[in-house]
């Protein structure tokens, strides 16, 4: 399911990219969110951003978005997370990834794009229960 909604948003060869690819901007981002590190992860959040925490989607602000993750993370201590999938087109990058945190394995979804044209920011952080 992933892997097509990846080749309708981003064409077919963005699937053949690797984490290896986009470390500049996933590598730093997953680190935060492995170490549940709230504040330097919104150092990575857009001036506004949409943040989802299971059901419930938030457009926010940078510090409302770092109050709600940090909550979250709060609730969900992280123990681990891995990207599983990236895929990228001209000044978009996506990565999906799960995480283990609170005993639960989740599903994280992050869109980053490129706004002033040499640094990425988070449009969209989505945190999900798996089935």
């Amino acid at each position: 399911m992933v892997a097509a909604l990846l080749a309708l948003f981003f064409g077919t060869d963005a699937l053949a990219q690797s984490a290896g690819d986009t470390k500049d901007v996933f590598v730093p981002i997953a680190k935060y969110i492995r170490s549940g590190d709230a504040d330097r992860l919104s150092a990575w959040f857009d001036d506004n951003l949409e943040v989802t925490i299971f059901s419930s989607t938030n457009d926010a602000s940078r510090n409302q978005a770092r109050q709600i993750v940090k909550s979250f993370f709060n609730t969900y201590s992280p123990r681990s997370f891995q990207i599983n999938h990236t895929a990228s087109r001209p000044n978009m990058k996506y990565a999906y990834g799960t995480l283990t945190a609170g005993g639960e394995r989740l599903s994280v979804t992050i869109f980053v794009s490129c706004k002033d044209g040499k640094s990425y920011y988070i449009q969209q952080l989505k945190f999900e229960k798996r089935n």
